[in-house]
């Protein structure tokens, strides 16, 4: 039997509400649908850990960053190393068993390493994209900072186009070479601040655009730090009609861009006919709450905007098209699952998440995860620990040194009011506590070794 190939398509910083298999907001994403209505399309999946360099570790390894101490971004404010040197990557694993691999775009799973280190033969990084724009466009003065703006770069220059040439030379490469082959694409978009080419710039009218759900946040009953990063962002005085609305539409905007360059890279599939024999995934690292709770980027809470992302498997002939309404760990179950699906053996005792394979081949629905569990470890305003499981009714949020969080998803899917006071919901609460504490216990989570009183019994100097 021949072995498939693998298209891995990773973006970042990309909300689940903002594609169009969500159904939840305006967003045209045509060829991200072609991968989601042609393969499996996940409700539930979540990352592990909401922030770029952590994630990406977790995919790498498939295990929690905190096993390790990949806690945080590099270079940022607190100095981080990234996988430890015998730490076992799934990617290396593909290589040695004879496919030929390449990476394009976006390097951010270890600040020390290179992808070579990880198993592939050949790499494209962000400088090298960059360098491609810029030797025709550079000198541009942005005006607007993280809130975005239209770039006046062509599209065909523009690096979301420009990753989506690189993709299809590389393609046509791997196919000439007649080995099996996977070609892993990373891509900053649509990381703030978004910046999208004429016709994206304009496709979205600010004035159109539904507002987010919890615009109207207040910050009553929740932990300290969100609001304080209001002052920390210079967030105070901006509201949707006057600012948010238009960085959306530009987020919007660059959300179609790159859809538009998958576009190219499904049709370029398609030309070499290749399409059949490979397994394309698509995924994000985490979220970007883009004016939602009034707040910028990520960081410092675990609201639904940051930690719910789309991911979907296709391969077609072999993965019946549905939607899993299970939950997914997204960075943690991708890797023994695609392993599983390339009839590769899997490491015992390696993998800190679940082999979906059997399940997506089966046409299997829903046996995922019964919850969803994300960390998140501070960043560069401080050290800051809390702790997220998310069910099918209830979020609990383990903030270790404020306040915690309990949020009804069924009747406030927007999180604005935090019920970890409601005494009717205790036994709830202590069901959420016990599964987390056991999680964090399987996953060798440190946090827990000092505070497993505190997370069991709730108690809190904010309860008296």
């Amino acid at each position: 039997m021949k072995r498939p190939n693998l298209l891995f398509i990773m973006y970042d910083q990309q909300r689940y509400d903002c594609v169009e298999m969500s159904g939840m907001n305006p967003v045209k994403t045509p060829n991200l649908a072609r991968i989601a209505d042609g393969g499996v399309f996940f409700e539930k999946a979540y990352t592990p850990i909401p922030v770029c360099v952590p994630a990406r570790n977790a995919l790498f390894s498939g295990r929690r960053p905190e096993a390790y101490g990949g806690l945080w971004n590099p270079h940022i404010v607190f100095p981080i190393h990234g996988m430890e040197d015998d730490c076992y990557s799934w990617t290396r694993d593909i290589r040695d068993s004879g496919y030929n691999t390449a990476y394009i775009g976006l390097w951010e799973a270890d600040s020390h390493k290179q992808p070579s280190d990880y198993g592939f033969n050949s790499y494209i990084g962000r400088s090298d994209i960059n360098k491609l724009v810029n030797e025709k466009h550079s000198g541009i003065q942005w005006k607007n900072g993280y809130f975005g703006e239209p770039s006046p770069i062509p599209l065909e220059h523009s690096y979301t186009h420009q990753v989506a040439r690189l993709a299809c030379e590389k393609l046509e490469e791997l196919h000439e070479a007649g080995q099996p082959w996977y070609l892993h694409l990373d891509n900053p978009e649509p990381h703030l601040p978004c910046r999208p080419s004429a016709p994206f710039d304009t496709m979205y009218n600010p004035d159109e655009l539904p507002a987010w759900g919890s615009i109207g946040e207040t910050f009553e009953n929740k932990p300290y730090i969100q609001h304080q990063q209001l002052i920390n962002w210079e967030l105070e005085n901006r509201t949707w009609e006057n600012d948010w609305k238009y960085t959306a539409a530009m987020y919007y905007g660059i959300i179609s861009q790159y859809d538009d360059a998958v576009g190219r890279i499904l049709n370029k599939l398609d030309e070499l006919g290749e399409t059949e024999n490979t397994i394309i995934v698509y995924v994000t690292d985490h979220g970007d709450l883009c004016g939602g709770h009034r707040l910028i980027d990520k960081h410092y809470n675990m609201y639904e905007d940051i930690t719910h992302v789309p991911m979907a498997v296709r391969w077609d002939g072999r993965i019946k098209p549905n939607r899993f309404t299970g939950f997914v760990s997204s960075m943690l179950d991708l890797p023994p699952t695609i392993m599983g699906l390339m009839g590769l053996p899997v490491p015992n005792g390696v993998f800190q998440g679940k082999d979906l394979s059997p399940e997506l081949l089966a046409g299997d629905s829903s046996d995922g995860r019964e919850y969803a569990v994300s960390t998140y470890n501070g960043q560069q305003f401080g050290l800051y620990c809390e702790r997220m499981i998310v069910g099918e009714h209830y979020k609990y949020v383990w903030n270790l040194t404020d306040i915690d969080e309990l949020y009804d998803l069924k009747n406030d899917p927007h999180e604005l009011t935090n019920l970890i006071r409601n005494e009717s919901l205790a036994p709830v609460l202590s069901e959420l506590r016990e599964k987390l504490y056991h999680e964090l216990e399987r996953c060798g989570d440190p946090i827990i070794r000092w505070n497993k009183a505190q997370l069991l019994s709730g108690r809190k100097l904010t309860d008296h």
